[in-house]
């Protein structure tokens, strides 16, 4: 039986942050409930399109359910409150003060159902000066500092390729749902759980954090390598760039045995990781001379005969290809509304050495809705 089996959710949210947040919670078998407006979550529209419809959307809300509501009618908001009634917890990711406008925000509610747990997901968060801002991924990206260290040195301000301040936000409301949920089943207390885009970003930004608040200077852009250890970034060889990474010492020895420059095991300025991180621009351009007169297939070979961990720079098509990758299942089947067979990366989370399947493909606009509604067992209301 999967972990959340029996776990009614009910999902307000639009694009990424609040989906993927009930997308994993339906992935580990709770039933997610995603009320739209009549014209969809946005996502829907998001190319590539197949045949009508998104594939975009399909990657973040599959294995749940779908129910069209008219938020700004009294009979879509009256719904909207027997739905939530219903569940166990509730996600929204709208502007704060939208649903307390409706009445359908955590004090009005869980007056009601004092076991509700109601997770909120915003750019800045439920109070604060910056509480009535609204946020994309890359507004958060550049008022996080995230944008601050990414790219090379002296470059124009880049963001991370991938949505990461939306993404690690879901993280941070899954498991705020969870941990809620074992406190419910212990004091049958429900709470408000209030996820900022910006706290979560600036959470799992603990190295660049820790770095300030130890030294007082903000970290710098350094492209691919690291603040503190080297040699740690991507190469330039014969005919491509890879990554290398030798995070000790040890590793650093065997650098130095396959580029056939054993002396350098000796000088000081590369003794330890933190002088090698110090040097490192020199390290580079000496270790470049020598990557050049190879290509980059002969470099990945010594150092994995040598157990030094390095990679080939892959595409997302490499990647999806990667023998680890299929080995673990993660690439699955998924079946759009329209019949349209296609593939998704599944559940990451293997669980006893078994990989998790999906629940069932993405929903249709509104396939849920009489069926969701006419199983509510309060007192219905004509649509």
């Amino acid at each position: 039986m999967s972990s959340l089996s029996g776990v009614r959710i009910i999902e307000f949210c639009e694009i990424a942050a609040g989906p993927y947040c009930g997308m994993l919670l339906a992935d580990m078998g709770a039933d997610v409930i995603k009320v739209e407006r009549a014209s969809g979550d946005a996502m829907r529209t998001w190319p590539p399109v197949n045949d009508g419809y998104s594939e975009n959307f399909a990657s973040i809300n599959r294995g749940k359910r779908s129910v069209v509501l008219d938020l700004k009618s009294p009979e879509g908001v009256a719904n909207a409150r027997r739905l939530i009634l219903s569940a166990d917890a509730v996600i929204e990711n709208f502007r704060p003060g939208v649903m307390k406008r409706n009445g359908l925000d955590y004090q009005s509610l869980s007056a009601e159902k004092p076991g509700l747990i109601y997770c909120s997901i915003s750019a800045f968060g439920q109070s604060g000066p910056r509480t009535s801002e609204g946020g994309f991924d890359l507004t958060m990206q550049a008022m996080s500092g995230v944008m601050s260290i990414t790219g090379e040195p002296g470059s124009a301000p880049v963001k991370c390729g991938v949505p990461l301040c939306d993404f690690v936000s879901g993280l941070y409301g899954a498991m705020g749902v969870v941990s809620a949920l074992v406190q419910k089943n212990n004091t049958g207390q429900g709470q408000h759980i209030d996820v900022s885009m910006l706290g979560a970003t600036l959470g799992v930004a603990a190295l660049q954090t820790s770095e300030f608040f130890g030294t007082g200077k903000a970290p710098k852009k350094l492209g691919s390598a690291h603040p503190r250890n080297a040699p740690y970034q991507a190469f330039k060889a014969k005919d491509d760039y890879f990554g290398m990474a030798a995070g000790n010492n040890s590793l650093w020895h065997h650098v130095c045995d396959v580029v056939g420059r054993p002396d350098l095991k000796e000088v000081e300025r590369f003794s330890s990781p933190t002088l090698r991180a110090a040097n490192q621009v020199e390290l580079k351009d000496l270790l470049e001379q020598i990557f050049a007169t190879q290509p980059v297939s002969h470099w990945l070979a010594a150092f994995a005969e040598k157990g030094v961990p390095c990679s080939p720079i892959n595409s997302f098509a490499d990647a999806l290809q990667d023998k680890q990758v299929e080995h673990m299942g993660w690439v699955q089947p998924i079946t759009l509304p329209n019949g349209i067979e296609t593939k998704t990366f599944g559940p990451v989370l293997r669980i006893n050495d078994e990989c998790q399947t999906i629940p069932s493909g993405p929903p249709a606009l509104g396939e849920h809705t009489e069926a969701v509604l006419a199983s509510l067992t309060d007192e219905p209301v004509k649509m």
